[in-house]
């Protein structure tokens, strides 16, 4: 077999990659299958065994593929794992996900029959300029930062971090270096500071070195970064940023009440 040709001259590793992800996507192989070992695809396709290790790296990197020493080389084991980012609520008095996030994501895993498991942490830093400026504060005021590890099947799924205003959790539980009881949601309930809108901004980027140690990805996985102003009628009452890595996640939205509610995990 030839390595089809596109309407612009490329390398032909990069051909015989855009071939490989074809056939990926179309199902040739499932989740966690073995790739063809080299030798296979080099007589294959008719190319030169280095053209294969290029093509075979080049998807790995992307994370469709993983290599596990001296056993060959696998598709990644777990698929996609859809977070509902925001969903109107399903019946009238029922609560939202912007509501209660925690919950969310938690019921996500159990419904793609993972387990989800979280490392906390609390910090008080300087703002940023773009966390300051959605806060309401000056550049460099401090902040106070609850920070969500979150891992699926131990695999590293997720970083959140809350940021908040210093004067505003000083006194309550969010002080605390610890979960909530119901999540960071109840402690702003109780000081009368209920999130009821927010506004997203989605970005991706390449992630920084310590990003990629923790995430565990290779150099051609970009992450998704969610950031979400939640204020009350008040105004903004906290700022959270959310970095997934874009090989082991995609966010959901609900629009008004789409039939069969795609967004609705159960």
């Amino acid at each position: 077999m030839t390595i089809p040709r596109g309407g612009v001259p490329s390398p032909k590793y990069q051909r015989l990659a855009a071939d490989l992800r074809r056939r990926i996507e179309a199902g040739e192989w499932q989740g966690g299958a073995q790739l063809p070992v080299e030798s296979e695809l080099e007589h294959h396709y008719g190319v030169a065994r280095n053209t294969v290790r290029l093509a075979v790296d080049l998807l790995v990197n992307e994370g469709r593929l993983v290599r596990l020493q001296g056993k060959g080389t696998y598709l990644k084991q777990q698929p996609l794992l859809d977070h509902r980012a925001y969903a109107p609520a399903r019946v009238p008095g029922q609560r939202d996900s912007l509501a209660a996030p925690s919950e969310v994501y938690t019921t996500e895993a159990r419904a793609a029959g993972r387990r989800l498991t979280v490392d906390f942490e609390m910090l008080v830093v300087r703002a940023r300029a773009d966390i300051a400026g959605w806060l309401g504060l000056a550049p460099g005021e401090a902040v106070v930062v609850r920070r969500q590890l979150r891992m699926t099947d131990r695999e590293p799924y997720s970083i959140e971090e809350s940021h908040y205003r210093a004067g505003l959790a000083a006194g309550t539980s969010l002080m605390e270096p610890e979960p909530v009881p119901g999540g960071d949601e109840a402690a702003l309930a109780a000081i009368g500071r209920t999130e009821t809108g927010g506004v997203d901004h989605l970005v991706s980027r390449m992630p920084g070195p310590a990003e990629a140690a923790w995430f565990e990805i290779g150099p051609g996985v970009p992450l998704l970064v969610q950031t979400r102003v939640a204020s009350d009628r008040r105004g903004p009452v906290r700022v959270i940023e959310t970095r997934y890595a874009a090989d082991r996640c995609r966010l959901v939205y609900g629009l008004g009440e789409p039939v069969g509610r795609p967004y609705d995990f159960r």
